[in-house]
C-alpha cells in the first residue's frame, strides 16, 4: 500500500454505490468509483484509492490521524475487499485451531465472534484471525482458513475476563475504544493454514445453554453471503462466481448456528460445547 500526503475528502468525483454502517447507525464506509477503479471513503480517517483490479492501493489520510489506524483500517477493512475483488472468498469471522483443523464463527458486530475467539485462544486452541478470515479450496474436497494478524480486538470487559493484565498490546486507534493485544504465550496465535472443518453462525443469545442448528446448503450460503466481503456488488459476473464458490464450501463444510448465553461466566462451558459437536460431526 502506498501512503501519500494529500487530504482526503478530495479524489471522489461520483456518488457512492454502497456504504457500511455500524451498529449504531454511524456512517462507517461509502464506496465509491473513479474513473481507474474504486475507492472506499473512511469519512474523518482517510480514503483508499483501488485500481480496477484491486491490485494497487493509495492510501490518501485525513490530516493527524494516526500511522496505526491507517494500517490497521487497510489491514482489517481495505485488504480483504480487495482480496475478494481478486476472487478469493473473504467473510467477518474470527477463527481458530482446534487439532489439525479450523473452526471459524462468523456474526454481525457484537455477537462475540473476537470474545470467542479469545476464549479458545486463552485455553491452548491458537486463533488463526480475529476479523477477516480467507479461506481458500485445496485439493478436491478441502477448504483452508488462512491465518492473519496475530491481534485481537477486545471490549474492555472481554480484555478484563480474558487477557492478562501484562498482555502487550497495539497503540490505540483513533475510531474505537477496544483496545488490541498481541498474540503471546497466554494469547496464542497459529501462522499456518488449516483445514476449515466448521463454520459456526453466532445467534442472538437467547439459549439458556448452548444450542446447535446444522444449516440446511440453502440457508448456509445466504448467510455467509450476509458475511462476505465483496468491493463490487453490482458486478454480476464476479457475484456469479463467487455464488458458486460459496455452493461448493456449504455442500462440503458443516455450517451450524451456534447459540448460547452472553456471559464470560459461560464461555467454558460453551468451547466444551462446541468441542463436543466438532467431535461428533468427525464421526458423522
Amino acid at each position: 500500500m502506498e501512503v501519500r500526503a494529500e487530504q482526503a475528502q478530495q479524489i471522489i468525483s461520483d456518488a457512492k454505490y454502497h456504504e457500511w454502517t455500524l451498529t449504531d447507525g454511524r456512517l462507517w464506509t461509502q464506496f465509491h468509483r473513479s474513473d481507474d477503479g474504486f475507492v472506499l471513503r473512511f469519512p474523518d480517517f482517510a480514503d483508499y484509492k483501488l485500481d480496477a483490479a484491486a491490485n494497487t492501493v493509495r492510501c490518501f489520510p485525513v490530516p493527524g490521524v494516526s500511522s496505526q489506524t491507517i494500517w490497521h483500517l487497510y489491514h482489517n477493512q481495505v485488504l480483504p475487499l480487495a482480496l475478494s475483488h481478486q476472487g478469493n472468498m473473504v467473510f467477518h469471522a474470527s477463527a481458530v485451531e482446534v487439532g489439525q483443523g479450523a473452526i471459524a464463527f462468523l456474526g454481525v458486530s457484537g455477537k462475540g465472534k473476537s470474545t470467542l475467539a479469545a476464549s479458545f485462544a486463552s485455553n491452548g486452541f491458537p486463533f488463526l484471525t480475529d476479523d477477516g478470515l480467507l479461506v481458500k479450496h485445496s485439493g478436491a474436497t478441502s477448504w483452508l482458513a488462512m491465518p492473519s494478524q496475530p491481534s485481537i480486538r477486545l471490549w474492555a470487559d472481554s480484555q478484563h475476563a480474558l487477557v492478562r493484565a501484562d498482555a502487550p498490546a497495539a497503540p490505540p486507534l483513533e475510531f474505537t475504544a477496544k483496545g488490541r493485544f498481541l498474540s503471546n504465550e497466554a494469547l496464542v496465535h497459529s501462522d499456518q493454514p488449516r483445514a476449515l472443518k466448521c463454520i459456526y453462525f453466532l445467534g442472538d443469545g437467547s439459549a439458556t445453554n448452548p444450542t446447535f442448528e446444522r444449516l440446511s446448503p440453502s440457508d448456509a450460503l445466504i448467510e455467509l453471503v450476509k458475511h462476505s466481503f465483496l468491493l463490487d456488488i453490482d458486478e454480476r459476473q464476479m457475484l456469479a462466481t463467487h455464488f458458486d464458490e460459496l455452493s461448493a464450501l456449504v455442500a462440503e463444510v458443516p455450517c451450524v448456528r451456534l447459540d448460547y448465553t452472553r456471559s464470560f461466566n459461560t464461555l467454558d462451558q460453551v468451547r466444551a460445547y462446541v468441542l463436543a459437536d466438532l467431535k461428533n460431526r468427525d464421526t458423522e
